[in-house]
């Protein structure tokens, strides 16, 4: 990001805080995360393709005077006042779950969190599939790790952003969110082991491609519980294969031949279920192939694929999702395009040729829009640095 660009960004956080505490404070920066490839492979163990990207959160924190934690967001303008320790009061937004859920698991690890200030904001949209959630819970924790010189990794503290959204969102997400926010690399991808933790950054360099994400607009209510079932489906398969391989642990230790012999006793959603969790980790190591070859064109049908198997074999995806991918199958100026996230709406994400950027945005703007009767919200994403101290 241009580093005037960044400061404009930054500046109201930390003159809010000026203007609300007296106390000195460090700023911190989450990024957003994208994910090239790799859908719902993460918490099957599998493997994931994210990148931390430009856009984030900005975090101003210090020690607080008082007895008190007071936290302001400044994009929605609203603020939280809590004890540490103490649970959030009814009516409190949600996005203050993270923060206390943050602080509450340092606590259990036997750090003791001091009375905090904090003000946050940038220019992160939700809802997009760029993991807002995970930035605040990653950058939060950072901010608390630097500031009061607690020592723990970044491994550790995407760990904990990772119990954050399990306890204190009731959302029971893999670890790749906050692992890609923050270990991103700017110009590469992340191919990441979720069993092991192994990873490995893929460059993704080209002048040819940019990524485009095309956000619905669209949060289908359906989102968060069936994000759970899809993973307890998964877990029903293992079961189902237990029985004649006790040793296996994960997806992960499943191949399609072991699969198909076992076709006849699964449930037929479960069987897709998990064929799409093996087709997709395939997928992965095929897209890293690809972009080491610097073959985007193969990338683009890999991305294609990936879709179909989100839409008929996962069954996440939407009407809104599957018509910006059927649109983007039409434009040749589109290598490829694919839902992104957890599903149910969010954002495609697109490989376009650089120089029809414009071109393509102004098409799916004006198809998207006669079909549902508003615009989607369409930007150009670039591939940056994980999270950081300003």
């Amino acid at each position: 990001m241009n580093t005037s660009v960044e400061a404009s960004i930054h500046a109201p956080v930390q003159d809010m805080y000026r203007e609300h505490f007296s106390s000195e404070c460090i700023l911190v920066f989450a990024p957003g995360r994208i994910n090239l490839i790799g859908e719902h492979t993460d918490y099957n163990e599998g493997f994931v393709l994210p990148a931390a990207i430009h856009q984030g959160l900005y975090f101003a924190v210090g020690k607080s005077e008082e007895a008190d934690c007071q936290i302001v967001s400044r994009d929605k303008g609203e603020q939280v006042r809590f004890s540490p320790g103490q649970p959030l009061a009814a009516g409190t937004p949600s996005w203050a779950n993270y923060f206390i859920g943050v602080s509450t698991l340092l606590r259990r690890r036997g750090h003791p969190i001091p009375a905090f200030n904090c003000v946050f904001g940038g220019d992160l949209p939700a809802g997009a599939g760029l993991s807002s959630s995970a930035a605040l819970s990653a950058g939060f924790g950072l901010a608390l790790n630097e500031l009061l010189g607690l020592g723990i990794s970044r491994l550790e503290l995407a760990k904990i952003a990772q119990e954050t959204e399990h306890e204190f969102a009731g959302v029971n997400c893999g670890i790749m969110d906050p692992f890609a926010i923050l270990h991103g690399k700017a110009g590469h991808a992340i191919r990441l082991d979720c069993r092991s933790l192994e990873f490995e950054y893929i460059p993704f360099q080209t002048e040819a491609y940019k990524l485009l994400l095309c956000d619905t607009r669209i949060k289908h209510e359906l989102a968060s519980t069936e994000y759970n079932s899809r993973r307890k489906e998964v877990e029903a398969g293992i079961k189902r294969l237990q029985i004649h391989s006790p040793s296996l642990h994960s997806m992960r230790d499943v191949n399609k031949a072991m699969l198909q012999e076992e076709r006849e006793g699964f449930h037929p959603s479960i069987y897709k279920r998990c064929l799409f969790v093996l087709e997709e980790n395939d997928r992965v190591d095929a897209t890293c192939a690809a972009l080491k070859a610097g073959d985007f064109a193969r990338m683009g049908e890999l991305l294609y694929l990936s879709h179909e198997g989100l839409q008929f074999d996962y069954e996440v995806s939407c009407r809104e999702l599957d018509f910006l991918v059927s649109q983007a199958r039409k434009d040749s100026h589109i290598a490829g395009a694919r839902m992104m996230g957890g599903g149910f709406g969010g954002a495609t994400i697109n490989l376009v040729a650089t120089d029809a950027v414009g071109l393509v945005s102004d098409k799916m703007k004006e198809a998207y829009s006669q079909a549902f009767g508003f615009e989607p919200e369409i930007f150009e994403v670039q591939i940056g640095e994980g999270a950081r101290v300003i």
